[in-house]
């Protein structure tokens, strides 16, 4: 092969990657609008949104809720092009378990064992169950589209992470207004409705992504 025809190859390479950097880029801002807007639309924050900023427990639904949205993100970036590799990335995602983790514990140890069920149970399970997916619905078509312009070599897990993604971003929105603070709450409800979005994700993804 002639010089300038490697050069030729790594440029429209090149091309390729900066295109996929800003369709990827639009589909999160996109992800981000659209759910906002459905938020803002259909519910709004919480009428003590301001004296719970004060809460340590409110504050870190946002924490564990937009690392999951982060992290699952870029996993969804670098799997969408084969060959890139995406095991930093996955470690990355770990951290999101391991925060919630030590945020159960740190609830168990201070709240009374009697009231450990009633945490856990809260007031909004329904509500979280059912808001967290329908304020998904729109990321997560926004990155199953950008997924489309890739080339995911496995598209059913490509699917889940992007579940993953759009339901961490609409699960910080809802936690707005969510009155449910305890950890122990966000464990089981969130990650049950989280985990239905990764799950229509997959199924979308083996449907749409393969290629």
């Amino acid at each position: 092969m002639k010089t300038d025809e490697l050069i030729n190859m790594l440029s429209q390479d090149s091309d390729v990657r900066f295109r996929f950097g800003t369709i990827m880029m639009s589909a999160l801002v996109a992800a981000v609008l659209l759910a906002g807007l459905l938020f803002f639309a259909a519910m709004g924050a919480r009428p003590d949104f301001y004296e719970a900023l004060e809460s340590v427990r409110f504050l870190f639904k946002f924490v564990i809720t937009l690392a999951l949205f982060l992290a699952a993100a870029n996993l969804m970036a670098r799997m969408a092009r084969p060959g890139v590799p995406i095991l930093f990335s996955r470690a990355g995602l770990l951290v999101v378990p391991l925060l919630l983790a030590f945020a159960v514990l740190a609830e168990l140890a201070a709240v009374r064992p009697a009231d450990w069920a009633l945490n856990m149970i809260g007031r909004n399970a329904y509500e979280c169950l059912t808001l967290i997916p329908l304020l998904s619905i729109g990321p997560l078509a926004a990155f199953l589209l950008a997924l489309r312009q890739g080339a995911p070599a496995d598209p059913g897990k490509a699917g889940a992470v992007a579940g993953l993604a759009a339901g961490g971003i609409a699960a910080a929105f809802y936690a707005a207004n969510c009155t449910d603070d305890s950890p122990l709450f966000v464990a089981l409800w969130y990650t049950l409705a989280i985990g239905i979005v990764t799950g229509a994700g997959y199924l979308a993804g083996r449907r749409w992504l393969a290629w």
